[in-house]
């Protein structure tokens, strides 16, 4: 239109801008990640070609791969395991910060002789049950070097507050011989994927489960049997805090399903405050079969119930060989275990509360046995 290009406050640029870029403002959310792994060095990829154990998730993706090649006439786009070198530590000593990252125990740092394939910073894999594990908070890791728990490094967080049991664990650690490394709690946080850990962390090989028929035959041995059977807890905190009730009230042990159940992790291990190192726990391919099991052997089997036939301060029976069993957080006692059991005890409570969390009625039960045993003794 005449006249436009003489009115006041005319369009003197295009309409649309350049296109813009961080221009390198969001480079500091890459520091200290390292490398991008590529696929051969992914234990969760099927391109995998690592030296370590290959997870079973990632030789399932290979043998899919290698069906649908075959069906379409073409070589698998797989990985060859064991191909490729992808252990930490080759040529370095024991404990030596390696790899790159702002200097010894900085972001980025990695230990050598640190089992399990390699992961990308900041990713998580799915560990197998042989893989090493990260026991963290002060009361457990200093709970697990008191009971000779294994281990094979300690980290402790630049600018730690060091208590007297900071100072008894990196003491007793380095007694024992234990690889102590110092890293930045940014490092310690990514290791425990943001768990609260209290400025330290125990390195600790998978948890050695007890046999089965030698907790029974420990047991056994005590002048008052008590065990402990989880039916179906999932939850690895509840599965710590009745390990925790279990040696505060005398059990001798606890023992769990291997499937669909939770088993000894490292947040199991911190919720029970190091008491895993001092009680046996068992793992039990069939609940049902080694509840059977227990009864043969003499022990009475108690199920928790929020509608048995049994009160808990009537259970008379209590001072005899016992074995407790705790139903699963929300539908509690399967039925094959419910009607295994010898009789079902419910712990009365004068408000409409349906039931108690699984490992606070497990702490009441214990408690109430333990006090008539004392009674009685």
């Amino acid at each position: 239109m005449a006249g436009n290009s003489q009115r006041r406050g005319r369009r003197l640029t295009p309409k649309a801008g350049a296109p813009k870029g961080s221009g390198g403002k969001n480079k500091d959310a890459l520091a200290g990640r390292g490398r991008t792994l590529p696929a051969d060095e992914r234990p969760w990829h099927k391109a995998y070609s690592g030296t370590e154990k290959l997870p079973q998730r990632t030789a399932w993706k290979q043998d899919k791969e290698r069906r649908a090649a075959a069906e379409e006439g073409r070589a698998p786009k797989i990985g060859q395991p064991g191909s490729k070198d992808t252990t930490w530590g080759k040529g370095g000593g024991r404990g030596v910060p390696t790899g790159g990252g702002r200097g010894a125990g900085g972001r980025g740092a990695r230990p050598t002789g640190r089992g399990g394939p390699r992961v990308a910073p900041g990713r998580k894999s799915n560990p197998s049950k042989d893989t090493p594990e990260l026991l963290v908070g002060r009361n457990p890791v200093l709970e697990s070097l008191r009971a000779q728990v294994p281990a094979t490094a300690l980290y402790t967080a630049q600018g730690i507050d060091a208590d007297d049991r900071v100072n008894e664990i990196v003491r007793t650690a380095a007694d024992r011989g234990i690889a102590i490394l110092e890293v930045s709690r940014a490092e310690l946080d990514r290791m425990t994927g943001g768990v609260l850990h209290q400025g330290i962390g125990l390195q600790v090989p998978a948890f050695a489960y007890e046999p089965f028929e030698d907790l029974v035959a420990a047991a056994l041995e005590q002048a008052a049997p008590l065990l402990v059977a989880l039916d179906g807890v999932t939850d690895p905190r509840n599965l710590g805090a009745v390990i925790r009730s279990a040696a505060a009230f005398g059990a001798q042990g606890v023992f769990v399903p291997e499937r669909r159940a939770a088993g000894i992790t490292a947040t199991a291990w911190r919720t029970s405050a190091g008491a895993a190192a001092r009680v046996p726990v068992a793992q039990v391919t069939n609940l049902t079969r080694s509840l059977k099991a227990c009864q043969d052997a003499g022990f009475l089997v108690v199920g928790l119930d929020a509608d048995g036939e049994t009160d808990l301060y009537d259970l008379e029976a209590a001072v005899g060989p016992l074995v407790v069993v705790v139903g699963s957080e929300g539908r509690g006692l399967s039925r094959l275990v419910g009607e295994t059991c010898d009789l079902t005890v419910s712990i009365p409570m004068v408000s409409d509360v349906e039931s108690l969390n699984a490992s606070v009625a497990a702490a009441v039960t214990l408690a109430e046995v333990a006090r008539r045993r004392a009674a009685e003794g």
